[in-house]
């Protein structure tokens, strides 16, 4: 077959380091366009960005030309350094070192980009820990306690 074709969604997961509350309310919708923008930019279509004061949710088509690892590594470089750059307290801004990354079958798109979009909401109620813990269990993905937070 002379032409690459894939069309991988993914649902990532990322909390700032430690998930300390660092991502306020007044520009985090600067940053979820950021990070969209990111992504579109590197050949993975954002879908839906969003999140708390303490991670990320992205959820996107992963470039054919691109590992995921890759693609995770080029937005928190890009949106960690422009975080630095929107308030002096945050000049040692850092992301947590790992993430998740989930697949999303076409069919289950719009159910996880609505998932997303409520996560003030969602957050009232379940801590990042605990949907994480969730996540990652309701995506069979065995992991050890002692090395999922930092």
């Amino acid at each position: 077959m002379p032409q690459s074709l894939s069309q991988l969604y993914v649902h990532l997961a990322f909390s700032t380091k430690n998930r300390e509350p660092l991502l306020p309310v007044r520009w985090r919708a600067s940053m979820h366009a950021y990070l969209a923008t990111v992504l579109t930019n590197s050949g993975s279509p954002a879908i839906r960005v969003g999140g708390t004061s303490d991670h990320i949710h992205a959820l996107f088509r992963l470039s054919k030309n691109h590992s995921l690892a890759d693609t995770v590594e080029e937005i928190k470089t890009s949106s960690s350094k422009w975080i630095k750059t929107q308030a002096t307290l945050l000049a040692n801004f850092h992301w947590q070192s790992g993430y998740a990354g989930f697949s999303v079958s076409p069919a289950e798109v719009q159910k996880v980009a609505e998932y997303i979009i409520n996560q003030e909401t969602h957050h009232r109620v379940v801590s990042f820990q605990e949907e994480f813990r969730k996540l990652l269990e309701g995506h069979g993905i065995e992991y050890d306690e002692r090395y999922v937070w930092d």
